[in-house]
């Protein structure tokens, strides 16, 4: 019986034509995700999916879906997928952890630099009321000698750190499980505990994974033991933080600011999730955000779509996945 596979988001032109050469492929030849009921009808005949973002794979999707074998994920993280449920019927599932790292550091860069240095706040206010040249406005939090914590040091913690270095930055991290000394010593880190990391840093940079014990990691708590004045930058997953408890923070003025590129209403798993972003968040001056862009690099999104097409063909053809299976 001829394999079927379907691709639940806009990919590159060449991702479709390398299914193509192993059978049918059906594509969102959109940029808009499909619907779950409109996905699911879809679903039907389908041997192998390309996952991304937008979809949540749960006990019912599959119980829905009862031809799928294999579910490659162009993406780092497989949170929105319930991985145990996979298991027990059978469906293989991987992801494309490595090449979303340095696109993702880069990102970050980004966004401290945007926020510290007031980047939207002085575009804006050329484009209302002109310019007639400099002003003593706009003075900001500059990278140069600032102290960095980072919470969380996987391979994108790593990256941020790297590049951070150009900076001349102070680094402190924390993770539950640190990086070995001679890493440390590479990427000149300082190992802290969260609550002394957040005392003494001018930004706090997230790079943690979505598990049960990292949801709202900051929260009212932990937000009143950072120092006052500093900017809160989140490239990892939305539901690391309390959004609620950050517009707060941000209103009573001891956290200076906050950037993100991911938001909780993402975090499909989680029934409680909210379904909009904060309002508070976005009517604040001090804050920055980008809608998902961590990995939007046009080259890298046609790799990850290829290497999760890849792993579509290997595994319905008895090969082992190239990917990390998950």
């Amino acid at each position: 019986m001829a394999r079927k596979t379907l691709v639940t988001n806009w990919v590159h032109d060449a991702v479709v034509d390398l299914l193509k050469t192993r059978g049918d492929v059906v594509t969102n030849p959109n940029r808009v995700p499909w619907s779950r009921s409109e996905l699911l009808v879809r679903m039907q005949g389908v041997d192998g999916m390309i996952a991304f973002m937008p979809d949540h794979i749960d006990e019912d999707f599959l119980a829905q879906s009862p031809d799928l074998r294999v579910i490659a994920c162009a993406l780092k993280g497989a949170d929105n997928f319930d991985l145990e449920a996979c298991r027990s019927r059978g469906v293989a599932v991987s992801i494309v952890p490595d090449l979303l790292t340095a696109p993702t550091a880069e990102l970050t860069i980004g966004l401290m630099i945007s926020l510290g240095r007031n980047l939207l706040q002085a575009d804006r206010a050329i484009r209302d009321a002109g310019f007639s040249g400099w002003r003593p406005e706009f003075y900001g939090t500059g990278l140069d000698g600032s102290t960095v914590g980072i919470v969380g040091m996987g391979a994108i913690g790593q990256a941020i750190a790297h590049r951070l270095r150009a900076f001349r930055c102070r680094i402190v991290y924390f993770d539950a499980n640190p990086i070995t000394p001679a890493k440390e010593d590479a990427l000149g880190l300082i190992r802290s505990e969260l609550n002394r990391l957040l005392e003494v840093s001018d930004y706090v940079v997230l790079a943690l994974p979505l598990t049960h014990a990292t949801h709202h990691i900051i929260n009212a708590d932990t937000l009143a033991e950072m120092k006052r004045g500093a900017l809160l930058i989140n490239p990892a997953r939305g539901s690391l933080v309390d959004e609620a408890a950050v517009a707060d923070s941000l209103e009573s003025g001891a956290l200076g600011g906050y950037a993100a590129d991911v938001f909780e209403l993402e975090d499909w798993a989680l029934v409680n999730r909210p379904t909009c972003i904060e309002e508070r968040l976005l009517t604040h001056a001090n804050t920055v955000f980008t809608p998902h862009l961590g990995s939007a690099v046009a080259s890298v999104r046609r790799d990850i779509e290829l290497a999760a097409a890849r792993d579509i063909i290997r595994y319905l053809d008895g090969a082992p996945m190239l990917g990390r299976v998950v």
